[in-house]
């Protein structure tokens, strides 16, 4: 992914998988506990969450480098498109 390259990107993509490791750390330590099923639940359902929101982002990445990007793409029908979809994106992954 040529366009996550520069600091910035890299580094909130970064930030979001340590996060996103330090969750499936905890759920394994909380199997291992044999800690309760709403308890484990509980810490899957925020990693599915980051996920999703690493998912969300990424996705909105591509639209903006190798499909349109809405904030400077000259073809006004284009650039609605690419916002649309890059909406329908973060409503579904919320």
């Amino acid at each position: 992914m040529s366009h996550t390259t520069g600091d910035k990107a890299k580094s909130k993509l970064l930030g979001r998988i340590r996060r996103i490791r330090g969750q499936a750390e905890a759920v394994e330590r909380a199997l291992e506990a044999e800690i309760g099923c709403a308890d484990v639940l509980m810490l899957v359902a925020s990693m599915r969450g980051a996920i999703n929101g690493l998912t969300a982002e990424l996705m909105e990445d591509h639209i903006r480098y190798h499909v349109a990007d809405p904030d400077h793409d000259p073809d006004a029908d284009r650039a609605r498109g690419a916002a649309e979809l890059i909406e329908v994106v973060r409503t579904y992954l919320k």
